[in-house]
Formats: C-alpha cells, sequence, structure tokens
C-alpha cells in the first residue's frame, strides 16, 4: 500500500521511510526505499528517487530532483531547482573515524539555485556549489565552484561556463558569452 497525504498531494511510496518530524512539501514524490529522517525539510515540487537518504538538518529547497543512490548527510544544503544526478555523492566530514570518542566535525556544504551535478561526482564538504554551475558525471569538487561555472575532471577544474537552460556557453569576438539554444548573452 502506498502513503500519501491528498491534501499536499504528497507522494511516499510504502517501502520508503518517512521519520515524523520531517517536513515535506505540497507535490513532491518519495520513491522506493528512500528514508527522509526527522528534523530534514524538503520543499514543494521535489522528486526523491529510489534509494535516497536524507539525514536529519538537510534542507532542500523547491523543485529538486535527486535521482536514485543520492544520500544527503548532516550539514548539506539544496536551494530550488537543484538536480543531482544518480549516486553523486557528499561528505560532511573533513576528518573522519569510526571511533565513537573522536566526533564529528560536520562541515556545511551548499548547492545554489538551478546547479547540477552529475551521475557518480562527488562534492567534498566545506564547498559552495554556485547558481546554475554545471558539475560533470564522476567529477570530485574540492572548492568553490563559481556561479555558471562547468566543472570536469579530479579533482574538478573549470573548463567553462554554462547558460540557466544547462547548454555550454560559446566565447564571442566581444568575450562575451552565448547560448547556443535560447540566445541569452552573458559577460563574465
Amino acid at each position: 500500500m502506498t502513503q500519501s497525504d491528498s491534501k499536499l498531494n504528497i507522494f511516499v511510496h510504502n517501502t520508503a521511510v518517512v521519520d515524523e518530524g520531517a517536513h515535506i512539501g505540497s507535490n513532491t514524490k518519495v520513491w522506493h526505499f528512500s528514508h527522509v529522517s526527522s528534523g530534514s525539510r524538503i520543499g514543494e515540487g521535489c522528486t526523491l528517487g529510489q534509494n535516497v537518504y536524507v539525514a536529519s538538518g538537510v534542507v532542500i529547497g523547491d523543485r529538486c530532483k535527486i535521482q536514485n543512490n543520492v544520500s544527503l548527510y548532516e550539514g548539506v544544503c539544496l536551494e530550488d531547482e537543484v538536480f543531482c544526478g544518480p549516486s553523486c555523492v557528499f561528505t560532511n566530514d573533513f576528518y573522519p573515524r569510526a571511533q565513537p570518542s573522536q566526533g564529528w566535525e560536520i562541515s556545511a556544504t551548499l548547492v545554489k539555485k538551478g546547479a547540477s551535478i552529475g551521475a557518480n561526482a562527488t562534492i567534498v564538504c566545506g564547498n559552495t556549489i554556485g547558481e546554475f554551475a554545471m558539475v560533470a558525471a564522476g567529477a570530485v569538487v574540492a572548492q568553490d565552484v563559481c556561479d555558471y561555472a562547468l566543472v570536469v575532471g579530479v579533482p574538478a577544474k573549470q573548463i567553462g561556463w554554462v547558460c540557466s537552460c544547462g547548454r555550454k556557453l560559446n566565447k564571442q569576438e566581444d568575450k562575451s558569452y552565448l547560448c547556443p539554444l535560447c540566445e541569452k548573452r552573458f559577460e563574465f
């Protein structure tokens, strides 16, 4: 049987677990085998794919899409309209240890509005990914990423700029950048 809240149009698959005290916005879907922890906050119109984990204290904005096998640990904040590709990884402690006496030192990670993170990318904690930035599949982000930047590789390096529509921008003779799809012009 599937759990749902018809008043807010929230869908929670019957294999998913949503702890008491978690906040889920209207028109959000939580799919198979996902776990949303108490104290987390998910905005409106989001989709959490299969096997997504959302820890306590995580904040997810409106209209985010989190693909299968993504874990969002304490300290992670996604602004509105963020895309997290399948199996991308967020860390949250620079000095992780299994010993209980060591404790955890959580370092915050911020992913700004409209940013996209490719499949199997790793986001090292303590960094910010800028608005509408694009992190390529498999990249390892170990430093901040500028707004509209396209980063690739291990460690991730900027190789260009992207439009808010997601297309790579073309450099023009006047040193501006033009989107080949929507024809927006940018100056960086």
